[in-house]
């Protein structure tokens, strides 16, 4: 993030929960962009109230070439653009290019004077911590790469997570009356 945007990472999510999308396990990018702006109120609302929804395929021109950002935010609070690249497959760092390429293309010929610089979101269906911060280390422009899930898991294995977590709470709990207990 550039030093304009101090604040900007606690407005991101690093995972947004898409299951309400129904999409199949092996959806592509045109199945999940279509499904986005079907049900735009409710990812609306998985971003975070301050996000106001601009435009899909948003055209951009540079030089003699048209691209399209997959879609493109206003965020309140911070008073910039947001462009959201979809990706359907798991984080590659070339795909940050891309994403640079279209914030530089958005602050130059699309933002008003008075906003903020843009930010890019790279949205894709997985991705390797440790790669993303490889992949950021040296850049510039404003990007965060997120997640997304189009399934949360099964109501078993988080009941099975609760009761792991919470045996382990219990005993170290329980671990530590018992020690104080021998010392006095």
């Amino acid at each position: 993030m550039r030093r304009s945007h101090p604040t900007a990472i606690e407005e991101f999510k690093n995972a947004y929960n898409l299951e309400f999308l129904g999409l199949s396990t092996d959806h592509s990018e045109a199945d999940l962009h279509g499904a986005l702006l079907r049900d735009l109120g409710r990812f609306l609302t998985e971003l975070g109230p301050d996000f106001c929804f601009v435009g899909s395929k948003h055209p951009v021109q540079v030089g003699t070439q048209d691209f399209e950002i997959d879609l493109v935010f206003f965020h309140r609070g911070l008073q910039c653009l947001v462009a959201f690249e979809l990706k359907v497959d798991k984080f590659k760092p070339a795909d940050l290019g891309q994403l640079s390429f279209y914030v530089e293309a958005l602050d130059r010929n699309v933002k008003k004077p008075h906003e903020g610089p843009s930010i890019g979101v790279l949205l894709c269906a997985t991705k390797d911590d440790e790669v993303v911060e490889y992949a950021l280390a040296r850049t510039t422009s404003p990007t965060l790469v997120a997640e997304y899930q189009t399934l949360l898991p099964s109501k078993e294995l988080l009941r099975a997570k609760l009761h792991e977590l919470y045996a382990q709470f219990v005993m170290d709990g329980s671990e530590e009356p018992h020690a104080e207990g021998r010392r006095r």
